[in-house]
């Protein structure tokens, strides 16, 4: 083989096993859409914003929000799920499409874990028992006993996985019958319970809190083992009359299947750093939630506990796959 072909193929092969390393270093190169699979005002979509704000900070580049509610988060991760494996179609998301719905539903128009990369966890939270200021019922024993007066008369809506199975939990563990509402979006939700619609919903934080403080809406317990800091005086479920009742729901990115791992490696870190700059330290305080982050490796492991985990929750409160 001539001197001058043995140069083009080494050159050839060199810059073919450059090309992921150059493409990490060039990553972000456009804009970055955020998937949400809920409503615009959800925690989630929050989140996303505050998130997204320190990327751009970080990077220059532009990162558009996406939401994309309906089927309990299926059809936001559905989406992310086809996008093309280059990092500019992330889902940020939480365990309602990663770990619940697998539980949740027989048939999923995506696999929760072939279909995506895990990059981070994001954070974790808790949820506030929330009812109508109008109602006659001012604490958690008050809402058991007004329920078991009346088995199945009294709702409870959800917008998300988290939502529907803590109010199911609720049930199970309290001995009541409740009827359930679904909705695309937690928001929706309160925008029911804020018009006398519906009874009763298990709302994170997030959505829930400022509705509360601004006394449109009135608490009876937080979904957490201790009080939250930023609502100190409502007590917790477990206390208030449901012995061990206790629910939290997380936050984490995804991108597709087959994203080069340079690409996964420089958004892990940029998101990482995204959680520290001061539109999400603000979202963290101002929801009580605690900020969470993990290497790609991490959120796998963490959510093949939590699938196992969520299974178990909706298998004891008695919830049947639809």
């Amino acid at each position: 083989m001539p001197d001058n072909t043995i140069r083009r193929t080494i050159l050839a092969t060199a810059i073919a096993l450059s090309m992921p390393l150059a493409h990490a270093q060039e990553y972000p190169s456009r804009a970055i859409t955020f998937v949400v699979p809920f409503g615009p005002g959800s925690a989630t979509d929050q989140l996303a914003r505050a998130i997204g704000q320190g990327v751009t900070e970080q990077t220059g580049q532009v990162v558009v929000i996406e939401n994309k509610p309906g089927a309990s988060a299926m059809i936001g991760a559905s989406d992310v799920a086809r996008a093309t494996p280059d990092g500019y179609r992330v889902l940020i998301t939480t365990n309602t499409s990663q770990s619940a719905n697998p539980h949740l539903y027989t048939k999923l128009s995506y696999d929760p874990v072939k279909d995506f990369e895990p990059v981070t966890l994001l954070g974790s939270g808790g949820q506030i028992m929330v009812v109508n200021p109008s109602s006659s019922v001012k604490t958690v024993s008050d809402f058991i006993k007004l329920a078991k007066d009346s088995p199945g008369k009294l709702t409870f809506g959800s917008g998300s996985s988290s939502s529907r199975v803590a109010g199911e939990l609720f049930q199970q563990m309290a001995g009541v019958q409740l009827l359930h509402i679904p909705y695309k979006s937690n928001p929706l939700v309160i925008t029911d319970l804020l018009g006398g619609q519906i009874d009763m919903m298990m709302a994170d934080m997030a959505t829930g809190l400022p509705q509360v403080k601004a006394g449109k809406l009135r608490a009876l317990g937080v979904t957490t083992s201790k009080p939250s800091p930023l609502s100190p005086d409502v007590p917790t479920i477990a206390a208030a009359g449901v012995p061990g009742y206790e629910m939290g729901y997380w936050f984490a990115a995804y991108v597709p299947a087959g994203t080069p791992t340079p690409t996964v490696s420089k958004l892990h870190d940029v998101l990482v750093a995204a959680t520290t700059r001061n539109a999400a330290t603000q979202f963290y305080a101002q929801t009580g939630t605690q900020a969470v982050t993990s290497t790609p490796a991490e959120l796998a492991e963490f959510q093949k506990a939590e699938t196992e985990k969520w299974g178990a929750i909706i298998k004891k409160a008695g919830i049947q796959p639809s």
